[in-house]
């Protein structure tokens, strides 16, 4: 049965139906999966940041963001602008397809995957990202999945 509203179980239905936690220990580990997952995605997110800024951690913000300067601006710059939009790109799939994923979780219901994931998603953020990622990029949004 798929609830429509918060519920409060160990037991639950993750993304597969294979996906089922009946004991303590199997909604224990799939929670820390889940804290793990998140975690991983502001993970995905700073490299994809830092790979816009050019790989130089610590730069101010009047710097253009590297997938955003003209080609061949720089000496020795040929090249690298297609590698890092490639780079760039693929970093935004996973981090895209991760976030959805972690949304699908939580549209689960069940609340302790929701704090979980709001668990993992804060101590990523603490860990991995910092106030100049958002100012760099100009992006300050919430949303796991965006």
């Amino acid at each position: 049965m798929m609830h429509m509203t918060f519920y409060w179980s160990r037991q639950v239905t993750l993304l597969f139906s294979s996906w089922r936690t009946d004991s303590w220990l199997s909604y224990a580990l799939t929670l820390l999966a889940c804290v793990l997952a998140s975690a991983f995605y502001q993970y995905l997110e700073h490299l994809r940041y830092r790979v816009r800024r050019g790989g130089k951690p610590g730069e101010g913000t009047a710097e253009e963001p590297f997938l955003l300067q003209p080609k061949g601006a720089g000496t020795g710059n040929r090249g690298k602008g297609s590698v890092g939009k490639i780079v760039g790109g693929v970093l935004f799939g996973l981090s895209s397809a991760l976030g959805y994923l972690l949304m699908l979780a939580i549209m689960s219901f069940n609340g302790g995957v929701f704090l979980a994931i709001v668990l993992g998603l804060t101590v990523g953020f603490l860990v991995f990202r910092s106030e100049d990622d958002d100012e760099t990029t100009g992006l300050n949004s919430t949303c796991a999945c965006a």
